[in-house]
């Protein structure tokens, strides 16, 4: 019949599977799921077993949802109105609203959204007089959600000590603030429609005689509750069947369980298991390395991809000597593919962490590459690169109202609207701007106003005459922000985000002209000792990278994601960046066997989004949480199969033997960033492999040197001859410092 054609063995017998049985359905990427999905409904309505009424279609997105409709219509002459296919949420809430009084709901209860949720959180937590800075709002909803996603009310919780007994407490009042105005947030939806199942036979029942048939689509992202749901609605006998895929599950922070995959297989007595295994998108050389790097997981359901489609070129592999280089080789790459006739849109850059968007933002930017960060925002688009940049603003600029509006109570320092409302009135009868009405403010909210003014003249006062990246890290550690996002759980990212500033303005400052050097051979800013112009150039360059040059919807441009944001896509070309110890996989992972396994899995996510071309990346130096880090390779190379790697540059880690050959490897490729010409006009570009003399001495790239003022240290880079030589140098308790060779006192070891 039509519907069946063009399937293969697995995914027809998945499809046609006897309508009693329950089945799990290993679905590899790649291998046709949705199209499974939507032809086994289709099917199961076509053969007469069921109308469209008794099926229950879940999925975890709203798209997917719309997805399977349009395709479920297209091949069926249906109506989608009596179908019951949407997300958990979306269906949950379907439930309550014919079942609002069993619930104890009203029938106009309304939604919380998460912003919604927090400001009722802050409003019981000033209603009771709590510390919101002993209690955060976003711990405590943390907290909340976490605990009705395991389908724990308030006295069930585990409170082990006084803080999460008084965390239980706040669960209770807001709970009550909550059924007392009638409202619900995300997670309640699923809770109060789980018990509304459990503690109402009759209603149970009708849903139980209703859908005689479940399927589920990315089952390896359900949590706890989730299955227990699931579980209820199949209790009357319906027919389950689950499509998902272990090596997938990734959301283990959102409260994924992936052993929920197993505990299916035991529940439902041992359910048909099928594997979709022919792969669909992907040439064998990637498929092979994905292949390879899961089987280092252990408990795996176990499957292997394969296609049809032969080995295809092999996978790219580059080491660069920084982030910055990284992103140069990148944009070359990119360049190439587009020369070649790619698409832009068809390309994505993947990153582990998003603060490593920045650099190739910045390459992307001063290249005129048009690109569009998916899923999330531009580096200096982002909530706390504003708050950081505006504290920068006032500094350069006290009386800029719009800065001083957004950090004057970030973090909270007791400045409340009535205080900002009185400020406005009083600079709006003086004509003055906001910061220079402060003093004719009085009481407790003027007082409180006074100190935010000290302590930005006071940062103003602390880095005169410091370069403009020690300025930044200065502004970032005494403002508070650091502090700030330190104490919230969730803030690594965004601490992550403050500290790549740091970076961005030593990468402003290094294109610029080439600076003169001070007395002891450290080459100097190219900036008066006072950084005020520095920063206020740099203001400039964050705003106009923050405008308008991201793509425009349906513009043809290059795709940045975190490989989170990347699973369920796909693309022709896609680099994997940051592949180094610490960062992917994650430092969180060092000691966490179960961690290190999800990070393997993110990682066969992102291999496999690749069609045709993948790259692999990473570098030699880092600059991570404001310091340059020196990392290993990712052990996920040593987990690739040799045969389908590509090693653009030599595969030695960095600062073994052979340094110096694989400088002159580096240097000699299409995209090594070239250091500017010398004030003096020396020719730019790294010295050769062999080194250069100053005088009587003789430097070389990974040479171990010694310096007056900062002691021991490792020779990363030399430039230029004779007079005008220069040597990158990292010094063990220093750090990186750029030295005139024909100033500084140097010692050769």
């Amino acid at each position: 019949m039509a519907l069946l054609d063009h399937l293969n063995s697995p995914q027809l017998a998945a499809v046609t599977l006897d309508p009693q049985h329950h089945a799990l359905v290993l679905a590899g990427a790649g291998s046709g799921k949705t199209r499974v999905l939507t032809l086994r409904m289709a099917w199961l309505m076509q053969q007469g077993l069921v109308g469209p009424g008794g099926i229950l279609a879940v999925t975890f997105t709203n798209k997917a949802a719309r997805e399977m409709v349009t395709r479920m219509t297209a091949l069926l002459p249906i109506s989608p109105r009596g179908m019951w296919i949407g997300t958990f949420h979306g269906l949950c809430n379907r439930m309550l609203r014919a079942h609002h009084r069993d619930a104890g709901l009203p029938s106009t209860f309304q939604i919380l959204d998460i912003a919604d949720q927090l400001s009722a959180i802050k409003r019981v937590l000033k209603a009771h007089q709590i510390d919101d800075e002993k209690y955060p709002p976003k711990q405590v909803q943390r907290f909340i959600n976490a605990a009705k996603e395991e389908g724990l009310r308030p006295g069930q919780t585990e409170a082990h000590d006084s803080f999460h007994r008084r965390l239980d407490e706040i669960y209770d009042l807001y709970q009550t603030q909550c059924n007392r105005e009638g409202v619900v947030d995300f997670a309640e939806l699923l809770l109060r429609s789980h018990e509304l199942l459990q503690q109402q036979a009759a209603v149970r029942e009708h849903y139980q005689r209703r859908f005689r048939h479940i399927l589920v689509d990315e089952f390896q992202d359900t949590n706890r509750l989730q299955y227990r749901w699931l579980k209820l609605l199949a209790g009357g006998g319906a027919s389950v069947f689950a499509v998902g895929d272990d090596d997938q599950s990734i959301y283990a922070f959102r409260g994924a369980n992936v052993g929920n995959m197993s505990e299916f297989e035991r529940d439902f007595a041992g359910p048909h298991l099928i594997r979709l295994e022919q792969n669909y998108r992907s040439f064998g050389h990637i498929l092979d390395s994905a292949n390879a790097l899961i089987a280092n997981n252990d408990g795996r359901l176990g499957k292997n991809l394969w296609t049809d489609r032969g080995e295809g070129e092999p996978i790219r592999v580059a080491e660069t000597v920084s982030d910055a280089a990284e992103a140069q080789w990148v944009l070359s790459e990119i360049q190439s593919l587009v020369a070649e006739g790619r698409l832009r849109r068809e390309i994505a850059i993947l990153y582990r962490s998003n603060a490593q968007s920045r650099a190739f933002e910045h390459a992307l930017f001063s290249a005129q590459v048009p690109y569009k960060v998916y899923g999330g925002l531009r580096f200096f688009e982002r909530q706390e690169v504003k708050h950081a940049l505006a504290y920068l603003r006032l500094m350069e600029n006290p009386h800029d109202d719009t800065a001083f509006l957004r950090v004057v109570n970030f973090p909270t320092r007791g400045i409340g609207a009535r205080t900002l409302e009185q400020l406005g009135d009083v600079a709006r009868e003086r004509g003055s701007s906001l910061y220079g009405a402060v003093a004719l403010v009085a009481g407790k909210g003027g007082a409180n106003l006074a100190r935010f003014v000290e302590l930005v003249d006071r940062l103003r006062f602390e880095t005169t005459g410091l370069t403009l990246p020690e300025l930044v890290d200065h502004v970032l550690q005494h403002s508070g922000l650091r502090q700030h996002y330190e104490q919230e759980k969730d803030g690594s990212d965004r601490l992550e985000n403050l500290d790549e500033l740091i970076p961005a303005a030593a990468a402003f400052i290094d294109e610029g002209p080439m600076p003169d050097f001070d007395g002891d051979g450290v080459i100097a800013e190219p900036l008066p000792d006072d950084a005020m112009p520095a920063l206020a150039a740099f203001l400039s360059h964050a705003a106009l990278e923050a405008g308008d040059n991201q793509a425009a919807d349906g513009q043809d441009a290059v795709q940045l994601m975190t490989i989170h944001a990347a699973k369920g896509l796909e693309f022709e070309a896609v680099f994997i960046t940051g592949l180094e110890e610490g960062l992917f996989p994650h430092e969180n992972s060092a000691v966490d066997p179960a961690g290190l396994e999800e990070e393997r899995r993110l990682m066969y996510v992102a291999i496999t989004r690749a069609r045709e071309r993948l790259y692999l990346g990473y570098t030699q130096s880092r600059m991570l949480h404001g310091q340059t880090r020196y990392p290993m390779r990712s052990r996920f190379f040593d987990e690739l199969p040799e045969s389908c790697l590509k090693w653009l540059t030599p595969r030695q880690p960095a600062w073994a033997q052979g340094a110096e050959a694989r400088r002159a490897a580096w240097e000699e490729s299409d995209w090594s960033p070239r250091p500017r010409a010398s004030a003096a006009g020396a020719s730019g570009g790294l010295a050769s492999a062999g080194g250069i003399m100053v005088g009587e001495q003789h430097f070389r790239v990974g040479q171990s040197v010694h310096h007056a003022r900062f002691g021991e240290g490792v020779i990363l880079a030399l430039q230029g001859s004779g007079t005008q030589a220069q040597a990158q140098i990292r010094f063990a308790d220093a750090g990186t410092k750029t030295l005139a060779l024909g100033v500084a006192k140097l010692e050769a070891r």
